[in-house]
Order: structure tokens, then C-alpha cells, then sequence
């Protein structure tokens, strides 16, 4: 399994950006899809962005579509979000997931994802 480290997450107020990032270790990096998924106080922890193992496929969730951009650089074993204009409902913790398996990586339950990062806050203030 892959090990993910995610620094990063912060503070930010409603209407800025941050970005993400999640490092991958002891696994073939180009060999994962790779996922973010976030989960907000009360709330099932749900799909946000996803990128193929090649970089060509990506998927978003309705919710952050045309704000957050999800990128990978597999020369650096590691996987981006870019989030722009944030809002309040965008306070979470998210997590990086990486899977080696072949699995629809938007519509699969999070439960599946068989990697995961300790997860980063990222709070919005209004």
C-alpha cells in the first residue's frame, strides 16, 4: 500500500485559494489513482476530485467543479488541489486517497479507496 503524507490546509478566508498537496512513498506512484475526499463536522466523508493513474482522466464532484483543479506530477510522487474561491461549505477535513486498483474512482464509496493520508483541515471563515 502506499504511505500519503498531506501538508498543508489552513486558514482561509471566503473568496481565496489554497492548494493542497499529498506526497506518495513506498509504492510505483504512476501505478495509483489518486483521490481527494473530504469530510465536514457531522457528515459522511465524500468524493471531491479524482485523477487517473496517467493524469488523463478527472472527475469532480458537482460541488467544486470549475473552483478546485486536481493535478499529479508522477515524477514527484505526488498529487495537487487547487482550490480557488472558497466558501464557507468548503471547511473540511481532507484526505488524499490512492488506489491501485481499477475502480470507477467518482462514484465508488469512499470505504473502498485502500490508501489514505492522516487528512489536513482546511477551514473558510466568512
Amino acid at each position: 500500500q502506499a504511505q500519503l503524507v498531506e501538508p498543508g490546509g489552513g486558514l482561509v478566508q471566503a473568496g481565496g485559494s489554497l492548494r493542497l498537496s499529498c506526497a506518495a512513498s513506498g509504492c510505483t506512484f504512476s501505478s495509483y489513482a489518486m483521490a481527494w475526499l473530504r469530510q465536514a463536522p457531522g457528515k459522511e466523508r465524500g468524493f471531491v476530485a479524482g485523477i487517473s493513474r496517467s493524469g488523463v482522466s478527472i472527475y469532480y464532484a458537482d460541488s467544486v467543479k470549475g473552483r478546485f483543479t486536481i493535478s499529479r506530477d508522477n515524477a514527484k510522487n505526488t498529487v495537487y488541489l487547487q482550490m480557488n474561491s472558497l466558501t464557507p461549505e468548503d471547511t473540511a477535513v481532507y484526505y488524499c486517497a490512492a488506489d491501485s486498483r481499477r475502480l470507477p474512482i467518482a462514484t465508488m464509496s469512499s470505504q473502498l479507496w485502500g490508501s489514505w493520508g492522516q487528512g489536513t483541515q482546511v477551514t473558510v471563515s466568512s
